[in-house]
This record gives structure tokens, C-alpha cells and sequence, in this order.
């Protein structure tokens, strides 16, 4: 299991409530950093978005823009699904991770999260995704699983998201296996939508292979 803590990088820039916007814009220019990190002492007061410090007083300290801070955080205990809700909540590409005791640790970068995201869905591991859409109500664990198990597949992966237009559950599956055709024909006989595939899918039965000598015919 993968904490906040394990995907600090405390070397970010911070600054104090009373360092000037112009200073906080040279040092954020000089790192390339969209956000500017304000604490008190060790505790952590929020974040300043570059935008609204362009937008501000050169000359102003930073504790003047208390409405313009954003108090996006998480605990270094935290698992870093946390960091990833609270990314997506505030719309930011950097999470700051505090303490128990609300100090500074540190950050969490977007691409730290998206390393962990892939690793938990084991999008870079060998087998194939299926993305299935049924009504919500039909929705039944046990018969996906029977269903995949009878094509000598396993269930590594399963997730649901709920479209907010149409009311349909999409179901996102990830198997084992990368021929996935026999799978893909047992969802579609029992009334499952196939929306997305990735895997292989070869259809090496009677029809396709009559088809096959049909065509080499035709080319003779």
C-alpha cells in the first residue's frame, strides 16, 4: 500500500506570509513553479495561484491574499488515493503533504500520482481491458466473474463509473489474458454492451477461416 508519504518531494519552494508578490513571481519564475507554497513558520497557510499573484500588488505581502489561497491538502499518512481526490477536487497539479501536526512535508507532483494510478490498475502489466456498459440495476459481480472465469480468464482488475447522462454503469475490466475474443463474444451473448477493447482478438473459428479460403479464391 502506497502513503502520501512515499511520494514526497520535499525540495519545493515555500514562502513566508509576509515575503512581497514580487518576490514570490522572480523565485516561482527562476523554479517553474505554478503555485506558490505560503507558511507560517512550519505551518502551512495554503497556496497562491501564479495567475492571482500576476494579478496582485507587486509590492503587497502575501498574507493580503488570504482569499486567493487554496487550502488543498493532505496528511503524510494518507494513502495516496486521498492525494488523488483532492488533485481532482481543486483542479491542481501539486498536493501538499503536511504533518499531523499541519507542518509542511512536502508536495505530491501529478506525474508522482499518475505513476501510482497506472501501477494500481496495472495498465503496464500483460493482459487486456474491456470496458462493458449495462444498466445500473443489472449490475452483478458474481456473473462477470463466472463469465470471465468460463473463458479461462481472471478478473485482475474491476472498476464501475456511473455515466451522469445516460444512467448507464460502465464497467472496466482488466483480465489476465490478451486474446480476449472468445471473452468479448460470451460478454455480447449475454446482452453486454462492449464499448472498448484492448487485447487480442483473432476469431479463429469456421466462419472466418471459410472467409479466409473464399478470399484466397478470389485472388487466384
Amino acid at each position: 500500500m502506497t502513503f502520501c508519504s512515499q511520494l514526497i518531494d520535499s525540495t519545493s519552494q515555500t514562502f513566508d506570509l509576509h515575503d512581497t508578490v514580487a518576490h514570490a513571481l522572480e523565485m516561482m519564475d527562476v523554479h517553474h513553479n505554478e503555485y506558490a507554497i505560503v507558511l507560517d513558520g512550519l505551518k502551512f497557510v495554503g497556496m497562491l495561484d501564479i495567475l492571482d499573484l500576476e494579478d496582485a500588488d507587486p509590492a503587497a505581502e502575501l498574507f493580503s491574499l488570504e482569499q486567493y489561497l487554496i487550502k488543498a491538502q493532505v496528511k503524510s499518512s494518507d494513502h495516496f488515493l486521498q492525494a488523488l481526490r483532492i488533485k481532482s477536487k481543486f483542479n491542481i497539479s501539486v498536493v501538499p503533504v503536511l504533518n499531523e501536526k499541519n507542518e509542511w512535508e512536502g508536495m505530491i507532483q501529478s506525474e508522482r500520482l499518475l505513476e501510482q494510478t497506472t501501477q494500481l490498475l496495472g495498465a503496464s502489466s500483460t493482459g487486456a481491458f474491456l470496458v462493458l456498459e449495462i444498466p445500473r440495476h443489472e449490475y452483478a459481480p458474481g456473473q462477470l466473474n463466472r463469465l470471465v472465469e468460463s473463458n479461462d480468464c481472471m478478473i485482475m482488475q474491476m472498476n464501475t463509473i456511473a455515466d451522469p447522462v445516460t444512467g448507464m454503469l460502465q464497467i472496466v475490466i482488466r483480465v489476465n489474458k490478451e486474446e480476449i475474443s472468445d471473452l468479448i463474444a460470451t460478454f455480447q451473448r449475454h446482452e453486454y454492451t462492449v464499448l472498448y477493447y484492448y487485447g487480442e482478438e483473432t476469431f479463429d473459428n469456421t466462419l472466418q477461416n471459410n472467409l479466409d479460403h473464399l478470399l484466397n479464391y478470389l485472388n487466384i
